[in-house]
């Protein structure tokens, strides 16, 4: 059986919606965020420290997007992967992997410089420039979206949900509000289906048995840090600012090592 290792709302969301939509059977392991400091034996699943970590079999994987790739590919036939013979099949690969290298790359930036660095080290500049990136290259997607209920193929696929963890992403930072209409309306949609609804429900049921933290992985305040002073971002990008450290800079050399 498949075992994901995840943390609420974070990139181990991808292959968790994806075996919801394709009615797989899996285990899910949740760990605190981040799990490289505040749970170091997962470093023997994963090195990285990072989540997702997804192991079927001898099968042992680390990148959500390629997750989703995978495991459309070996559940088929299902009309969440594109076959090679098939029109959109460039389409979709491309989407599959702009949802996390295009669209959750810079959103990254924006969660280290204006929510997890020491005060110091925090930068309004940063968390402007690459939102001001993510939400350009967003706008690529308003065309074809305003055309199309889905990214390709004229149908939900995997890349809908590379693409909509992305989105995901963005409304905990805030970024939603900022999205163009067709945008607005396509993660509308993909909020609605079932698949997605029962991921969420997933991941708090077996954080409430495992006895994990349900505060999403964007939102997590670092245990060196208080919030108790105003944002200095735009409450439209943070909602939340970091202001105290103490210790902050073991913790984040542990965060980000």
């Amino acid at each position: 059986m498949i075992a994901l290792y995840h943390c609420m709302s974070a990139r181990s969301f991808r292959p968790l919606w994806m075996m919801e939509e394709l009615g797989l059977s899996y285990v899910l392991h949740m760990l605190p965020f981040p799990p490289r400091v505040h749970d170091r034996s997962y470093l023997a699943i994963n090195p990285l420290g990072t989540v997702p970590a997804l192991i079927d079999g001898q099968t042992r994987m680390t990148e959500s997007a390629a997750m989703c790739e995978y495991l459309a590919s070996r559940s088929g036939p299902t009309s969440l992967h594109v076959e090679v013979q098939e029109t959109d099949f460039g389409a979709y690969l491309n989407y599959l992997h702009f949802g996390e290298a295009t669209l959750t790359f810079p959103q990254t930036i924006v969660l280290r410089y204006g929510r997890f660095e020491p005060q110091a080290r925090q930068s309004p500049q940063v968390v402007e420039d690459y939102t001001r990136w993510f939400l350009a290259r967003l706008r690529t997607l308003e065309p074809q979206l305003s055309r199309h209920e889905f990214l390709c193929a004229d149908r939900f696929t995997a890349a809908d949900v590379s693409v909509g963890y992305a989105l995901l992403l963005a409304s905990h930072l805030g970024l939603d509000a900022m999205f163009t209409p067709a945008v607005t309306a396509y993660w509308q949609r993909l909020q609605q289906r079932d698949g997605y609804q029962r991921s969420l429900a997933a991941q708090e049921r077996a954080a409430l048995e495992q006895g994990v933290s349900l505060v999403p992985a964007p939102d997590v305040v670092p245990a060196t840090v208080s919030a108790t002073a105003p944002a200095t971002a735009p409450a439209t990008v943070l909602a939340l600012h970091i202001t105290t450290i103490s210790n902050s800079n073991l913790y984040v050399f542990q965060y980000f090592q």
